[in-house]
């Protein structure tokens, strides 16, 4: 049995650390991003009042995959008496702990976690690089001339390349900050128009038929969450111990965030109805200042969270896989080709596949229903499999991470499916 007095935080080794400010900025402009743009479409799909309570209740799940995950995590820390035990190590490591069935396939178990991880993140990269460009787009059709998408696509990605080489997350806080200001002032003028002309609720439908759940689930899960990053930001702080809790750093960044998403998603809906796109800032007049500020604003913020939402990506390419075992030759240089190489294939993909309603809504049923909900679950089960570890009285942990484990891969194969029919009629239509 594991040393029951040994304390992973106290052992953990961090270049540059993070203070509870600094991380708590980081969160929440890791999470309101793009998603937040897209929720009025997902209200769409779910009605106003049924996708208010969805809401509350996807964001409590999710926060509490995290938290048991994170738990998971520094519990296999300190059976194994290390400072931090990663992700994917903690796939493995639990999985070896669980039925022997599970052992047979520990070691794939990490290569999986490690996988959804960077297509996760990468996914969320693919998408602010069309996010920025549709919008600059707007505003250079209606000032300059009509110019195709793939090129401001390409102008972006380029732009990119400065800040993605920016390698501390410490660092990027400064830029964190600058664009949730900047974030929250695109919301304040896009709030101006929310207001505006506004119809009768009783015109907007308050529950919708339930065979576009998944569409709103996909989106919903993409905008609450960002595996990756988050775990990232709490194996850097300078006080990790106090991530998470009752009045951690994640629950008070999870609360101003369910909070501003539940009035943006109403407002959104009900001032636009079914004829919502895929990011509000689309439905805004293209000839008016307010609207095109809010444009600059937005897509500003969003560009400035690019390196953000990347950092895990390369962080599992290259410490996972290049550089494991910490003997690469110069591995800042080869950090710095991991990055150029990430902004080269992520525009090139956002070229190929520039809408953003089915891609989001893939990336979030796929990635964030394994990530946050099926993987946690599974290992707090193998965890707690062999004594003198339980699952509490009547077995409620157990249960509790079943139900878990049955949400999640219902919203994982439904969400997904109706994604990708989505995307093929989308691009179908547009090949005809």
């Amino acid at each position: 049995m594991a040393n029951s007095d040994y304390n992973p935080y106290e052992h953990r080794d961090v270049e540059v650390t993070m203070s509870n400010v600094g991380a708590f900025v980081s969160l929440l402009k890791c999470v309101i991003g793009t998603g937040i743009l897209a929720l009025p479409l997902a209200f769409s799909y779910s009605g106003w009042l049924n996708g208010g309570i969805l809401l509350v209740l996807i964001t409590i799940l999710l926060i509490h995959g995290m938290t048991l995950l994170i738990i998971c995590m520094v519990e296999s820390a300190r059976r194994q008496e290390q400072g931090y035990c990663n992700f994917p190590d903690t796939m493995e490591y639990a999985f070896n702990q669980g039925p022997n069935w599970c052992r047979y396939c520990s070691k794939a178990s990490g290569y999986l976690v490690d996988g959804v991880l960077a297509f996760s993140h990468y996914g969320v990269c693919v998408v602010y690089l069309v996010f920025v460009s549709v919008n600059v787009k707007q505003l250079s059709d209606y000032y300059i001339k009509v110019i195709d998408l793939w090129i401001f696509i390409v102008f972006v990605g380029i732009l990119s390349v400065p800040l993605f080489l920016i390698r501390h997350l410490k660092n990027l806080v400064p830029f964190n900050l600058a664009a949730n200001i900047s974030m929250y002032l695109g919301f304040f003028l896009i709030f101006y128009y929310l207001f505006q002309n506004l119809p009768p609720i009783s015109e907007r439908d308050a529950f919708k038929e339930p065979s576009k759940l998944p569409l709103f689930f996909g989106i919903a899960l993409f905008s609450v969450s960002s595996v990756g990053v988050m775990l990232a930001i709490e194996s850097k702080m300078t006080y990790p111990e106090q991530y998470i809790g009752w009045f951690g750093v994640l629950n008070l960044a999870s609360a101003v965030v369910v909070i501003s998403y539940l009035i943006f998603a109403i407002m959104g809906y009900w001032r636009y109805g079914e004829s919502v796109h895929g990011s509000i800032t689309l439905d805004l007049p293209n000839d008016e200042i307010p609207a095109q500020v809010s444009k600059v604003c937005i897509s500003m913020a969003v560009f400035l969270t690019f390196p953000l939402s990347g950092y895990v990506t390369i962080d599992i390419i290259l410490n996972h896989y290049l550089d494991r075992n910490g003997k690469l030759n110069n591995p800042h240089r080869m950090e710095y080709i991991c990055r150029l190489l990430f902004v080269l294939v992520c525009t090139v993909n956002a070229v190929a596949f520039p809408d953003l309603g089915p891609l989001l809504a893939l990336v979030g049923a796929f990635t964030i229903s394994l990530l946050n909900l099926i993987f946690p679950a599974c290992i707090d089960m193998c965890l707690n499999y062999h004594a003198p570890y339980t699952y509490g009285k009547l077995r409620w942990k157990l249960v509790k991470n079943i139900l878990i484990v049955i949400i999640g891969t219902v919203i994982l194969v439904y969400g997904c499916i109706l994604a990708v029919m989505d995307m093929i009629k989308e691009y179908g239509d547009h090949s005809k």
